[in-house]
């Protein structure tokens, strides 16, 4: 597929915000009366710039869907990712992101929010769900980061680079591979197809990645909140994220990328058994961060999503029922 050519949508603006944990930085769009609020948060190593292009879609109006909700965008850098200072405890377990998230959205004072994550952000959207179903409206969930102890080779190389001792080596050695080089390889990565990615967006990439190897705490947010996403996947028993997904209240969506490197997307038919209410479907052609690599097909995902929730609690007496309790799109 050829390379976009038209200029994207600029970066949101972001300011910090003052929680018990910390300071926050978030980005917002502009504020639509009647908008219902949407929280987004990355996954390990991104930020709230990964949201920029949807954000900019879900913040208008659809024409082809005149009931599909607005929504009133806000995407969080989670502590010591993107502009948001380290925590003062140097807590970075996914509880702790979590907990971060809910006095976040307790401090905007507008829920419940529809809760979007990606990967490791997609793990602590679950978690804030399971602590705080009064929070949540819905959950939108990009190649979430449920334990899966299968091996492939990027969840090893993540592995590695999360291992005491080894971490911080590795990241200081990476640190000397130019960062046009760290960007692309990235870009690989993440995308099925890297021909995607606009210029303007690899550009803004390596400029982040170069600010950030100045900050002394960078690799520090990283290689502590990998290694906290490790100890997750060998979690076990009611603390786990499987157990906080089936206590999800909340209807879910949960994409998966056919494509994806890092989260096999045969995770999909376990998520669909997982939570009480969920839609499923594996993206064909995407790789890991669909909602970079496809926004727009994102979106109809989740408007179609979105419409499907209140359809469904329309028919239903108490919301959504067991008589509609899954619609899931899985390979054959």
């Amino acid at each position: 597929m050829p390379q976009a050519t038209s200029r994207p949508v600029p970066l949101w603006p972001g300011q910090l915000v003052e929680v018990p944990r910390g300071s926050l930085h978030v980005r917002a769009t502009s504020a639509t009366p009647g908008a219902e609020p949407a929280m987004f948060i990355h996954g390990l190593g991104g930020s709230s710039t990964n949201w920029t292009d949807i954000m900019d879609l879900l913040s208008r109006p659809a024409p082809p869907l005149p009931t599909a909700p607005v929504l009133a965008c806000s995407a969080v850098d989670l502590p010591g990712f993107g502009h948001s200072p380290p925590p003062a405890d140097r807590d970075y377990r996914v509880s702790a992101h979590a907990a971060a998230v809910i006095e976040l959205i307790d401090r905007q004072g507008q829920w419940p929010v529809h809760l979007i994550g990606n990967s490791m952000g997609g793990a602590v959207a679950i978690r804030v769900a399971a602590r705080r179903p009064d929070l949540v409206r819905t959950l939108a969930l990009i190649s979430p980061a449920l334990p899966d102890l299968r091996p492939r080779p990027l969840p090893l190389r993540l592995a590695l680079a999360a291992a005491p001792g080894i971490g911080p080596r590795l990241m200081g050695w990476l640190r000397r591979i130019p960062a046009e080089a760290r960007t692309d390889r990235s870009f690989k990565d993440l995308f099925n197809d890297p021909g995607l990615v606009h210029p303007a967006r690899r550009s803004e990439e390596i400029a982040e990645l170069l600010r950030r190897d100045d900050l002394t705490y960078a690799n520090e947010a990283l290689v502590l909140s990998a290694r906290s996403l490790i100890i997750e996947y060998f979690r076990t028993g009611p603390r786990s994220l499987w157990r906080d997904a089936a206590r999800t209240a909340a209807p879910a969506l949960i994409l998966h990328g056919s494509h994806d490197r890092l989260v096999n997307p045969v995770m999909a038919a376990k998520a669909a058994r997982a939570f009480r209410t969920a839609r499923v479907i594996v993206l064909s052609g995407v790789g890991h961060v669909a909602m970079m690599e496809r926004p727009s097909l994102v979106v109809a995902e989740i408007r179609a999503f979105l419409e499907w929730v209140k359809l469904t609690r329309a028919v239903g007496q108490d919301g959504l029922t067991a008589e509609v309790t899954s619609a899931t799109q899985l390979p054959s």
